[in-house]
Parts: structure tokens; sequence; C-alpha cells
């Protein structure tokens, strides 16, 4: 179980995600955090490139705070053993 949650905990540390996608794809505990912290770093590196638009910049910047707080909150739900979505991006599965 303690690798899985190293696993889990990877899902959500930007590229690094690559690790759980690949190392541990049969499992459904780690396939779940995997999706969803690939969406949460694909929504990131969108807003860390619009940021260099200077209105949408902004708003841009507030997503990527967001993203970093999902990533928080994602691991924490990993660490109590939880397959909960994250807010607002939670239901978006790319990993089948």
């Amino acid at each position: 179980m303690e690798n899985n949650k190293l696993m889990g905990i990877l899902s959500y540390i930007g590229i690094l995600v690559l690790i759980p996608i690949f190392a541990a794809k049969d499992d459904p505990f780690v396939r779940y955090h995997a999706n969803q912290g690939l969406v949460n770093f694909i929504v990131a590196l969108v807003a860390g490139v619009l940021t260099a638009i200077p209105i949408v910049g902004i708003v841009a910047g507030l997503v990527g705070i967001v993203c970093f707080v999902f990533a928080i909150i994602g691991i924490i739900n990993v660490i109590n053993g939880k397959m909960q979505p994250l807010p607002l991006i939670g239901g978006i599965e790319i990993l089948k």
C-alpha cells in the first residue's frame, strides 16, 4: 500500500505524473490519481503558457494557483486512501 501511496503522490507533482502512468498502470487506485494529476497538470501547463498574454495572464495566473491547491488536495486524498475527485476538473477522464 505504501508504494501505491508514493505513486499516487507522484501523480500530483507536475511531469512526474508520467511515472505512475507507466509504472503502476494496473493498479486502479494509482490509475485514478494519475488521471486526476494528469488533468491538473495539463490545465496548469495551459495556464502557464497563457500567462504570457497580458490581460489573459492575470486569470491564467489565478488558474495556476488553483491547480497548485488542487494538487495539495489530491495529495491529501492519496495519503488518506481516498479516491475522491478534484473540484471542477475531477470529472474529466483522460486515462481509461
